[in-house]
């Protein structure tokens, strides 16, 4: 009996191995980031507290910007998906609404820290220009998850949402960002209350059924 060779795995190339080291690099880097924010993080710092050279980061980046760009990007594209499980399991208006808040909820305990370096970035932004960019681009992705949040959440009760996607957005990014302050300042009940303030929230944001 003639044996079949394997298949060989798809030869890396140059270009593969330098995106695969900037995304290691990226996951080393983002818990410094996330402990000492953009202001007080140098290369040299984060180089320091990870198994990487000043020289090695250095090569891979031209500069802090250019990382902590590359780093909340590559975060967020990862972290926008998280809630696509949200949309696509739910089987009723109350049970995404649970599942969405339970979602939120759950990425403050995890990931405290890289949402604390968003909110310190895009508050960065506006002063520094070289940053606006990535930040409008991250900051659209949001607003795009949470617009197919809520257009799902409509389409399992049957009606239409009542505000446009922006508007939405800011109303769930402020109480989010509000339950991650209390959650760092050690309030007590905080998680109990962003998951109790998006069940409610929810039904407010859709059209009367005619």
């Amino acid at each position: 009996m003639t044996q079949v060779a394997a298949p060989k795995a798809p030869r890396r190339t140059p270009a593969d191995k330098h995106d695969e080291r900037r995304k290691a690099l990226a996951e080393s880097a983002l818990r410094t980031l996330g402990e000492l924010g953009y202001a007080r993080a140098s290369l040299r710092e984060i180089a320091n507290n990870s198994e990487f050279s000043h020289g090695v980061v250095h090569y891979y980046f031209n500069d802090k910007l250019e990382l902590i760009v590359y780093c909340v990007r590559y975060y967020k594209q990862t972290c926008v998906h998280r809630y696509d499980g949200v949309v696509a399991e739910a089987t009723s208006p109350d049970d995404l609404a649970e599942r969405f808040g339970d979602k939120l909820v759950e990425t403050i305990v995890e990931e405290a820290p890289m949402h604390r370096l968003w909110y310190d970035l895009r508050s960065q932004s506006m002063f520094e220009e070289s940053l606006r960019e990535a930040v409008t681009q991250i900051d659209q992705s949001l607003e795009d998850m949470i617009a197919r949040v809520l257009g799902r959440y409509a389409e399992l009760a049957g009606v239409e949402p009542a505000i446009a996607s922006p508007v939405a957005y800011g109303m769930f990014d402020g109480i989010f960002q509000q339950a991650l302050l209390g959650y760092l300042n050690g309030r007590d009940g905080v998680l109990e209350d962003l998951r109790a303030r998006v069940v409610e929230l929810m039904p407010m944001l859709l059209a009367p059924k005619a």
